[in-house]
Parts: structure tokens; sequence; C-alpha cells
């Protein structure tokens, strides 16, 4: 059997890691089949090789969805970390309580070592019905549930959340918004 072939799907799985998060993330999909497609693909058949993706590059497993330019995965022993780049890189999967996250970024980082996920460049986070948060940077422990955000080293810049209540209606069109009725005249 082609070394290559066996190798290949092995570093692409690592890029299921990227939301394996309770809080963020569908825990049934890592055991869904991952498509992969780019417009070119560099991957060594050595585990402490690179496996570099470049151009439209779409990763589906289950209902997580990224499209970015570019992946770098890098491993070797236990450690494995992923690059996204993109303009911007998006992502988006379902929750375990059916629930959906969107995320955008100039870039996604993740650490397998740190059980974090870094949102960076202009990064937003969505949870329809739950609210959202946005910033510079958005680190996501995947070990213990915490969220911090704040500006990247030397930026500026502010975190900006919106949370939404609990009890909540849905949010009407505003192309179907009720018009107020004309003052009734008087036949007098």
């Amino acid at each position: 059997m082609n070394p290559r072939a066996t190798s290949f799907p092995t570093i692409l799985v690592a890029l299921l890691c990227l939301c394996v998060g309770s809080a963020w993330a569908k825990s049934s999909d890592r055991n869904q089949r991952m498509n992969v497609s780019s417009d070119s693909s560099d991957c060594s058949v050595n585990e402490s090789g690179p496996c570099i993706l470049r151009g439209n590059v779409h990763i589906v497993q289950g209902t997580l969805d990224i499209q970015s330019s570019k992946a770098d995965i890098r491993r070797g022993g236990n450690q494995q970390v992923i690059k996204l780049t993109g303009a911007p890189v998006k992502m988006k999967q379902q929750m375990d309580d059916g629930g959906w996250m969107n995320a955008t970024a100039a870039q996604i980082d993740y650490d397998q070592n740190r059980d974090t996920v870094v949102f960076s460049g202009k990064a937003v986070v969505q949870q329809p019905g739950r609210g959202s948060i946005s910033g510079e940077r958005i680190v996501y422990n995947m070990a213990t549930g915490q969220v911090q955000s704040g500006a990247a080293a030397g930026t500026g810049g502010r975190v900006n959340m919106t949370f939404e209540p609990k009890n909540k209606a849905p949010a009407q069109d505003s192309k179907t918004e009720p018009q107020a009725e004309p003052p009734k005249q008087d036949d007098n």
C-alpha cells in the first residue's frame, strides 16, 4: 500500500480538532468522514513533516465546515499544531444542543498540547440565539470551556460582546415589520 495514501488521511483528521470542545462543537462530528479539497497540497508522509494545503481550502466533517486560503499542519510525537489563514477563515459547526456556531478570523490556530483554539485578526464568533463576541483575538480553551478575548499584542482594540436574553422571542424579519395603521377618518 502506498505510504502517502495511509498517512494523508491521518494528517487531515487533525483538522477536525479545531472545535471539538463541548461548548462549540457537535461531539458526533469526530466520528464522521472528513472531506478536504484545495487547489494544491504539499504533505510529507513523514510524521514530523508538514502538510500544507493552499487555495480554496474546504474542510467538511459532519456539521463542521471550514473555508480558508491555507492550512498549515505541523505534527510530531504527541504534538499537533494547525494554522488556518484566509481572507477571512470561515468556520461553522452545529453544537450538541442543536444551535450553531459561526466564526470568522484572519487566522485560526489550534494547539493540541495546550487544548486551545485562537481566533485572531478581526475575530468574530457568533452563536445565534445566544450571543456573539468579537475582537482582535479570542482564545478558547477546549478543556475548561474558558473564553478570553482582547486586543492582539500591541494593536489596541476592544472586545465587543452581545448576550441574547434566554426568553427572547424570535426576531421578526425587517421586511415583515407590522405597519402602523392610518388614522381612521370620522364620517361626520
